[in-house]
């Protein structure tokens, strides 16, 4: 870790190609945990490389060209004048060899040292820094594909999405009034409402046609919205599928079918949970919603949802309906009843 922290700040231009016959294009390259960051000139990640897995294509010779070891095709030149993270390389990679095992008469304590160091990482380290990578590296039409394919596994117990045409329209413009992402109406779902990754909502058709007013179902929509601000519905995901999905996801960009089955149940089963009241009325208030429709909904006394009603951001203050009573009346017709 101290050679590593020695070049922490250590950054070099360079020319990088993805593949034996790709293109070479200019990067950035800095030396990270571990790893070799390559970026674009945007300051995006590019790829990753383990210094441990790193190989010189021509020791000894200028420009410096190196390669992942199994991966010649993928090449890093540096520039002659690049000399000063070059030699940083090379003294990295002399480190990382040297403390490779060696035979003799310490060899077997020493890949037993070894090998709890990589359980220690394993355990409680990789885990974690596995998730936060993951998360930041899934772009949102991933995510948006995850959230489909859960939904299509909720549909099998919830019904399908309600679709007339004229509801459709309606909730469209309630989706783009509240501002949480893409509202759906479930036919039967075991549940009031839920959300999935990609900005998805799922409301239970009651919500619609069990009230006088959409106030219901959006108070239930942007409680979703709080959740979801709370944390991250695809940390949630990776967590309770476990460490091997998570390297799945990372690797090939995918999820094993039974990961998604068994989440799906998971979500379709677990207790409701309950935003923090702040972020709960702030969304409410960034909306301009009353929160007190919902919180009788909630709780017909009011009793136990009673913070919702004293704190409603609206109170006191006139309030643009949500939808006309054309479209409220089309809403309510969404699943056909």
């Amino acid at each position: 870790m101290t050679a590593l922290s020695k070049y922490d700040r250590l950054e070099s231009v360079a020319l990088w190609r993805a593949t034996a016959d790709g293109q070479r294009r200019e990067v950035v390259v800095s030396i990270g945990d571990a790893t070799l960051v390559i970026k674009d000139i945007t300051d995006r990640a590019l790829t990753h490389w383990s210094l441990a897995a790193v190989e010189r294509a021509n020791p000894g010779n200028r420009p410096a060209v190196y390669f992942p070891d199994g991966d010649p095709g993928e090449t890093l030149e540096f520039p002659e004048d690049e000399t000063e993270m070059v030699d940083a390389i090379e003294t990295l990679r002399r480190a990382i060899n040297r403390a490779r095992p060696k035979p003799g008469r310490l060899r077997g304590l020493g890949l037993a040292t070894s090998l709890a160091v990589v359980a220690a990482v394993a355990v409680f380290w990789l885990p974690g820094a596995m998730r936060d990578h993951t998360l930041t590296v899934v772009p949102n039409v991933k995510r948006a594909e995850i959230g489909s394919a859960l939904l299509s596994r909720i549909e099998r117990v919830s019904g399908q999405p309600c679709r007339n045409s004229g509801g459709l329209k309606a909730l469209a413009r309630l989706s783009d009034r509240l501002g949480v992402g893409t509202l759906v109406v479930l036919s039967d779902m075991t549940r009031p409402s839920l959300h999935l990754p990609g900005g998805i909502i799922a409301l239970n058709r009651s919500l619609i046609e069990d009230f006088e007013e959409p106030d219901v179902a959006a108070g239930y929509a942007l409680t979703e919205a709080a959740l979801r601000d709370a944390k991250d519905p695809l940390r949630d995901l990776i967590e309770v599928t476990g460490l091997r999905e998570n390297f799945r996801l990372l690797t090939t960009g995918e999820l094993a079918p039974f990961a998604l089955d068994g989440y799906a149940e998971h979500l379709m089963t677990r207790a409701a949970k309950t935003p923090a009241l702040p972020p709960q009325l702030a969304q409410f208030e960034r909306a301009s919603l009353r929160s007190t429709p919902y919180a009788y909904a909630l709780d017909i006394t009011g009793e136990t949802t009673l913070p919702l009603i004293e704190g409603d951001p609206m109170n006191g203050r006139l309030t643009e309906p949500l939808l006309s009573d054309a479209d409220w009346l089309r809403l309510q017709g969404i699943c056909g009843g």
